[in-house]
């Protein structure tokens, strides 16, 4: 995951910062030092970011020529 594909992500859940940051148990700076590119997250807090965005119901879309990506999942 990229620090833009987490603000996209964000962006399609309708979340702010804060909002992420407590959904992924994380610390709010964690949140906002990543998206900025300024840090990368220690291993479990990135996937502790990621994981709350896809149980959110984000799908994360690998490079594949056009570069990375997300999107919604379809609703049930």
């Amino acid at each position: 995951m990229t620090p833009a594909q987490c603000r996209a992500a964000r962006g399609l859940l309708e979340w702010t910062q804060s909002q992420l940051a407590a959904a992924a148990r994380v610390g709010l700076s964690t949140v906002r030092s990543f998206e900025k590119g300024v840090h990368t997250p220690v291993t479990h807090n990135l996937a502790a970011i990621r994981t709350a965005l896809e149980q959110a119901g984000v799908i994360f879309i690998a490079s594949n020529g056009d570069g990375p990506g997300v999107r919604l999942r379809k609703g049930d």
